[in-house]
This record gives C-alpha cells, structure tokens and sequence, in this order.
C-alpha cells in the first residue's frame, strides 16, 4: 500500500467489513485480506497501461456476484465498468485524482497516458455514482467532465486512523537515519514525483534553519530521478542537515519521524485532499502545505499550519523558517491539529458515508433485489 488511494482503500475496507460483506479485487502479489490480480504475461513488455486493461479484464471477470462496484483510480475504473455493464450492477468511482489534470503523467506512461485518460473519462462518465475526496476534488470534477450529472457526485473525504497515527515519543527512527532529535526539522514524506513538488522544496531550503529530511523514494521515472538526486546533491554542498531517506519506510518509522518533527511540508503542485498532511496533524505536527484542490479543508490556515501559493518557493521557505525559529508556535498548531485530525476524520464516519453513497445507487437501480451488500 502506498499513497493516499492505498491508504484510503486499505482503511475503508477495513471499516466497511464492519457493516458489509467486502470483497477486494487489487493488483499485485496475493494477500490475505483481498483476492489479488496479475497482468496477462503475454503483455509482459506492452506498455503498463495495457498490462493495466489486462487486470481490469481479470477483475471484472471476477465479480460477476457483487452487488455495488467501487473502484478507485483509472487503474482500477476499468475493472468496475466492465463488470457494471455485464452484470448489471451499481458502479460507483472514488476520485482521488484527475488525469485531465496531471500532465505530467505522459512523461510516465507515454501514450498509456492518453489510454489512462480515455479509461477515467469512460468510467467517471458511466457511472452511477462519483465520490470526491474533497469539495476541490469535486468542483474538478464538474469542470472536467461537464457531462457528469452533479446530483451523482458526493464528497466523503480521506480519514485517518488517529490511533495508529499519534505522537510518539520513540527516537530510534531518528537517530538511525542520522536526524538529531535536539534540533528542528521540517519533514517531507512522499513519493518522487512532479505532482509532490519536491523540486520547489529543495530550492527554496537553501537558507533554512534547522534540518531538512526527505523520506522520499519510487521515483515516477528516470530523468526525475536523475533531478532529485542532482539538487539533493547541490543542496547538501551548500548547507548541512540535508538527510534523505530513501527507502519506503514501514508506517511504524514514518510515525516517529512524524511526531517529532517540528514541520511537516507538503509543497505539492496538485493535491485533490493530500492525506499525508491528515497523517501529520493526527501525529501533532504542524503542517505548511500548498494552497491546492483539498488542502485547504483539512489544513486549516493559522490554527493547524500555514498555507502557502503552490510553486511560490519564496513563500515556502517563509513560512517553514517562521516555525523553524518559533517550535512552541510549532508545537500549538500541531496540537490544534491533532484535535481537528480526531474530531473530523475518523475512519468510521468515513465508512458510514460511504455506506450510504452504495444504499443510495442501489434504491436508485431498479434491476437489482436488496441482498446484503458486498463491494469491490
């Protein structure tokens, strides 16, 4: 599980099982808590987006017997459509972003990225119902698929498991990793990617106080990888307490760096909720984040962190230095964070919304009988 689709997915199974018979279709290798997938081996060196289509085939296949369809992402969408078609089934699309709106995918997937778009539109287009993980997500959605009904689109947001995710007072992490617990850092957590904006961060860390650590791994492609490594290196020339971890550290690891940073900096360029920065408020860690899709209804500007321009480096490095050299306003944010993390966003309240989005298609679908529900 990475990023915040797999966390989302991973936690909403779970929370579901409490009220509904689940099924999970995934790709991958097999696992115990879902029915795992693989691509066709003769697609084995075809572009990834057509290796993708070949699981969509593979799952839709297999769930000839749910009576809801909830797919979640363009990897997955293809799945539900195909089996909402044959079966006559409810299919419900979680959005946790939009490919319209990520350009940079075709440096990834080349022309899988106008398959990858094609699959969205279709899948978004037909179904029955839309969650967006946010109100950003959703106004997104409208504007770039005006033939969507905007009565079948719900906003049920990212959650947080607040017990899982909370301050720890362990150390290890840090001094494994080379971080000095007695001096402030800003903490970036992510993958390498353009949409994460990591290269907006690193120019505008130059003159920052403190240290700056980068638990940031799975470069999308090559040449970005080859960037970050060029001005990680230019960085750690020109300043000291530049660490980076580059593994994809188990959540137990990711926690402690959490808790104890005195920033977390999410510099994204497109974020449609980021629940990273849910994962570091519910750590009690303030949060500066970019101004973008979601952000701003879960971070709030001035009581659990700072809110910057996306891309305005200036400003970025502004607002960390202005935390950096004050840790006890640091510390009130995180704390104002934490609250707001457990009050709003626990998973149950998650799962019960979207419950209701899969009682509301079926009420609606007029093929079906009211079996207990199972979802995909």
């Amino acid at each position: 599980m990475y990023g915040g689709a797999g966390v989302h997915v991973e936690y909403l199974a779970r929370e579901l099982r409490r009220l509904a018979e689940v099924e999970v279709h995934c790709f991958g290798q097999p696992r115990l808590d879902a029915t795992a997938h693989s691509p066709d081996p003769e697609l084995a060196t075809a572009n990834a987006a057509l290796q993708t289509l070949s699981v969509d085939v593979r799952i839709a296949a297999a769930t000839a017997d749910c009576d809801v369809l909830h797919s979640h992402t363009w990897y997955a969408d293809m799945a539900g459509h195909l089996s909402a078609m044959l079966n006559g089934r409810p299919h419900v699309v979680t959005m946790h972003s939009l490919e319209p709106l990520r350009p940079w995918k075709a440096e990834q997937l080349g022309g899988g990225y106008r398959v990858s778009s094609w699959v969205e539109k279709t899948a978004v287009e037909g179904a029955d119902a839309v969650i967006a993980v946010s109100q950003g997500m959703a106004r997104d959605v409208l504007e770039a698929y005006p033939a969507v009904d905007p009565d079948r689109v719900h906003v049920v947001h990212n959650g947080i498991d607040a017990d899982e995710y909370a301050p720890s007072p362990a150390t290890d992490v840090l001094e494994r990793h080379g971080v000095d617990p007695g001096t402030p850092y800003a903490l970036f957590v992510g993958r390498i990617t353009r949409q994460k904006g990591l290269s907006h961060l690193l120019r505008a860390a130059r003159d920052l106080p403190g240290q700056l650590v980068l638990c940031a791994g799975a470069p999308d492609t090559p040449e970005i990888a080859a960037e970050t490594e060029q001005l990680v290196s230019d960085l750690q020339v020109a300043r000291s307490g530049v660490v980076w971890i580059r593994d994809m550290l188990p959540r137990a690891d990711v926690v402690q760096l959490l808790s104890h940073a005195t920033v977390f900096v999410c510099p994204s360029v497109y974020e449609p909720l980021g629940i990273v920065n849910l994962e570091a408020m519910a750590c009690g860690t303030a949060v500066v984040a970019s101004a973008v899709g979601g952000i701003p209804e879960v971070v709030d500007d001035g009581r659990t962190g700072l809110l910057v321009p996306a891309s305005d480096e200036a400003a970025l490095a502004a607002a960390l230095t202005s935390l950096l050299d004050d840790p006890a306003r640091a510390e009130q944010l995180g704390r104002a964070g934490r609250a707001r993390a457990v009050a709003e966003f626990g998973w149950d309240a998650i799962a019960a919304r979207t419950l209701q989005v899969y009682e509301d298609v079926l009420s609606r679908n007029t093929r079906m009988s009211r079996p207990p529900l199972s979802s995909m």
